[in-house]
Order: C-alpha cells, then structure tokens, then sequence
C-alpha cells in the first residue's frame, strides 16, 4: 500500500521515544532539539485478532499479519516555514507522508527540557500548525499568480482549479487549516494535487506520565488537547511513550502484566497503530488456507479485483471471482465448510466492493 503516518510534533516531546516503542527500531532518543535529523521510517504490524481467531480454525503452518508504515520526522520549531531549524527539510518530510501523528507534552518534568521553557500542549499545537499553514499559504500564493493568468483565458481546468485557490487563501490567511474547509468531491481533487501540508488528516497523541495514563481525563493537559482536536473534528490518543518503549520490549504473558499493574486494558500504541490506520482509510481482507492465514491491508471502497491485485498482480490481470465470507461468519460456523453449508459463503464479481474482515479466496486465469 506505500501508505505512511508521520509522527510530528515540538522538539522534545517523545515523539523519538514512541517512534521506538511502535517499532523498536532504536532511532536516536536524546534530550536536546535536533536528535533526529533525516527521518526514520519503521514498519509495525497491525494489531489484529480476528488473526489470531482464523489462526485457531484454520491451523495453517504459518500466520502473516498486515504491516504499516510510520515515519519520525524531526522536532519543528517556529520559523520553520522560513527555514527555521532545519525547517525546510522538515517540511518536505511531512509533506511526504499521508497523515500526521501530532504528538503533544502532556506531562511535567523538569528534566526534560522543552523547546520554549513551558509546557503548553494548547500553543504547542498552535506553533506547528501555523507554520505548516505558512508553508501553506507560501505555496497557494505562488500557484494562485500563474494560474489566475491562465484562468482569464476562461481554460476549463484553469478557472475550477482558481475557485479553489480562492476558498483557500482567506482560510490558509486566517491561520486556519485547509482540512477545515469543505470542499465538494471535483474540488477535493485539485486540492489532493496541491499536496497542502494542511490537508493532511491529523491524529493528535498526547503523551502523558505513567501517573496519568491510567486516568486520562485528570490530566488537564490531556483535557485541552481533546478540546481543540474537537474543535476540527480529529481524534485523541492517550500514549506515556516511555510506558510504551518498556512494554515494547517484552513477551506477551509479561506485556499483559504490565499493563495491568499500570491500571490500563491495552496499550496505547495498539490503539494509535489502529486509529492511524483507519485514518488513512485502510481497511483489512483475509487470505485463510492451510499453508497460510494471511492479512492483507486494502483501501476502503477497493473493488475485488484491485484487492486481489494487492496480492499479486496476475490476480487483478486474470480475475474471475472471489469465493468470500465475512469473518463474523466463519468466526460464528467455525469452519468454511460449516459456513458453506449454512450459504454464508458467497461468489463476488468484478463489482464487489471489499469489506473489512473478508476472508477471500480469488479464483484466477491468465
């Protein structure tokens, strides 16, 4: 899918520190701006346990779960529309990945410096956001003069692609987001050729301490972040990244006990990977056989054959049907012969859209 999730956020927040924990890849985590310069990119699997359910019906020699790709990108500071700190070189990273992981300080610790001398997660979402909207307006503006000329020669694409400059340039000025604009389906398309920063779907994460991990909502901090993230309709994960980078690094029996003992169900990150993936708009289809049981990632409103395309591509090029059921019934017959039996499974054509949490086998001829 090539689809990733860029971890952003002020110098010094824990974004290296999660970064870790999600993938355990050890990028540099140092108590100074600028510890990570170039990004790092990490794959993670996708928490899942429909496959661990499949698994314990189908016995299959191995299981394979879907992966997912998020990017560490370098603490921003202002002026980094300017070029501030590296800024430019930021930016074009953002400006690389399909959505943004906003990571906000939730916490106070002396030890830890922040970039501006105070934790304030309400101004430190505030300082990234508007200089993303400056790298914005900066590049609307360049666009506007070249095609406003083109424009008044009444060219058809010239003249939709200037409405949609016009609706931005007032927002983008006002320091808002382009995302908080409503924009119809012809119009979205010329905005996804613009490659706005600010167009990017945002998931904000606040990172806590383990004192309030358990009880989120005493946090006043935690409070302010989900009070804005309301306000353009994002979500909010509650994450203490240093939690997470200990319980990244141990077995399954003792991870349950950990978070336990911490007063929490399930891991932050595992929620953060999910939420990110459905951010994105990704959904998972299954592949259940006694050699493999297998998750696949597909993008939401896929047709059959592109799934099956996902796979191989002599699956999409040869595509006669997929033999499909969704997980809830075979998780409820137990078995695909059960689930045949009782005319759960079906035969999809080409028009199929896929569901998240089929299981299909693609029948094929090239």
């Amino acid at each position: 899918m090539a689809l990733t999730a860029g971890i952003v956020g002020l110098p010094n927040v824990g974004k290296s520190t999660l970064f870790n924990a999600i993938t355990k890849a050890g990028a540099e985590a140092a108590n100074y701006p600028f510890a990570t310069i170039d990004p790092n990119v990490g794959m993670v699997e996708v928490p899942d346990w429909r496959l661990e359910r499949l698994t314990e019906l189908v016995h299959p020699k191995k299981t394979v779960p879907t992966t997912f790709e998020f990017t560490d990108i370098a603490g921003i500071v202002k002026g980094a529309s300017k070029g501030e700190g590296l800024g430019n070189q930021f930016l074009s990273h953002i400006r690389q990945v399909d959505a943004i992981c906003h990571v906000v300080r939730c916490f106070d610790n002396e030890n830890i410096t922040h970039v501006e001398g105070r934790v304030d997660p309400l101004e430190d979402i505030e300082t990234i956001n508007l200089e993303l909207v400056l790298a914005d307006l900066d590049s609307v503006n360049k666009r506007y003069t070249r095609v406003a000329k083109v424009a008044k020669t009444k060219e058809k694409n010239a003249v939709a692609e200037l409405a949609v400059l016009d609706k931005l340039v007032p927002v983008l000025e006002e320091g808002q987001s382009a995302r908080t604009i409503e924009f119809t389906e012809e119009e979205q398309k010329i905005v996804k050729g613009l490659f706005l920063l600010t167009s990017k779907p945002v998931l904000y994460v606040a990172n806590v301490d383990e004192d309030t991990v358990a009880d989120p909502d005493s946090n006043a901090y935690v409070q302010t972040v989900r009070n804005f993230a309301a306000s353009e309709h994002s979500e909010v994960i509650v994450v203490c990244a240093e939690a997470e980078e200990e319980i990244a690094e141990l077995e399954d029996e003792d991870k349950a006990e950990f978070l336990e003992a911490m007063g929490i169900e399930e891991s932050g990150l595992d929620q953060l990977i999910r939420t990110a993936y459905d951010l994105l708009g990704l959904a998972t289809y299954f592949t259940a056989g006694e050699q493999e049981v297998r998750a696949w990632t597909f993008r939401k409103g896929m047709k059959a054959p592109q799934a099956a395309g996902i796979i191989h591509t002599d699956f999409e090029r040869g595509f006669i049907r997929a033999e499909t059921v969704s997980f809830e019934d075979l998780d409820q017959y137990g078995s695909m012969h059960a689930a045949k039996e009782a005319g759960r499974v079906r035969l999809e054509g080409k028009d199929y859209v896929v569901q998240d949490g089929d299981v299909m086998l693609f029948r094929f001829n090239v």
